[in-house]
Formats: C-alpha cells, structure tokens, sequence
C-alpha cells in the first residue's frame, strides 16, 4: 500500500512539474496597434518569453516611408487621441535615455526601424531585461504600452530621444 501511494504522489509531482515547465500560455502575448494621431498605421507585436528571454516581433503598414523609433511607455492606456495617455518611456532604473545596450538607456528604448516605400516596415528584438508576468517591477513589461513615433529615436535628447508624435499605441496586457 506505501508502494502505491508513494508511486501516485510520484507521479502526480512528475505531471505538475512537467506541465508547469510545459506551460506557454501565459508567456505569450499577441497585441494589435491602435492608429493615433490621425495616423493609417496598423499593427501587430508578439511578445515571447522562452528561456528567460523575451522576444518582440512587430510588423506595421500605413507608415511614412524612413525611419520611426518604437519604445515602451509607462502606462498602458492608448486612449488620447495622439497617444500621450501612456506617459512616457517606461524607465523603472531611472536610467537617462539612450541607445538599447550602449552607456544607460530605459528599459523602454527599444530603438529604431525602417519603413520601406509602401509603409510597412517591422522589428524584432530579443532581451533578458524583460519578462512577462512576473510582477518584477523592473522588468515585467505587462501593464505598460508600446508606442510607435512619426520619426526616429536620436538615442541623445532627453528624455525621448526626439523622436516625434506618436503614430500608434497598444497596451501590454494580458
């Protein structure tokens, strides 16, 4: 009897843990881009974390041809019409901005991507600065928003790195 009920709670243990280490659900998000100020941009990001590692996959249309910076921002709330309800860059070091990886910059700076002649245009970008749902204030990204700007990041002007209006806006969550 000690057999099978040391076996039953072996096994059940095994199942938990296999699950538990199995489990993805909660490490996915697949956002969708509002336009903002008075933008055509659409949009779409996947957020994936995997061996403690977080992967961001963009892909836009409707944007100016050239360059556009993308940043997380403090608050995931598109609801201003120019996107300025997310406040700005999402900073939980309290770092000074800058270039993603080079001296400080915030944990929002992703950086910069290129639009091509018909609008469309995409990033990916891969860091273990992130998480997704830990709760870990300095890098979980959920309950934060992901902005996209009419122009490029300068990764030196403070605190934005001049980057211009806000064209799109999703909030990170879940």
């Amino acid at each position: 009897m000690k057999k099978i009920l040391f076996s039953i709670a072996t096994l059940t243990i095994l199942i938990i843990g296999c699950k538990s280490l199995n489990s993805n659900e909660d490490k996915k998000l697949n956002l969708t881009f509002e336009a903002k100020s008075n933008s055509n941009v659409a949009g779409t990001a996947t957020f994936v974390e995997n061996d403690g590692k977080v992967t961001l996959e963009a892909k836009f249309s409707g944007l100016t041809p050239g360059v556009h910076a993308i940043h997380i921002h403090e608050k995931s709330d598109c609801s201003a019409p120019d996107g300025t309800s997310t406040g700005g860059h999402w900073n939980p070091t309290f770092k000074n901005h800058g270039k993603w990886g080079v001296g400080q910059y915030h944990k929002g700076d992703i950086g910069n991507f290129t639009a091509d002649k018909n609008g469309n245009g995409s990033i990916k970008f891969t860091t273990d600065e992130w998480n997704i749902g830990s709760g870990d204030p300095t890098k979980d990204i959920i309950g934060h928003a992901i902005i996209v700007h009419q122009g490029a990041d300068d990764f030196t002007t403070q605190p934005t790195g001049n980057a211009g209006g806000r064209v799109a806006c999703t909030a990170i969550i879940k």
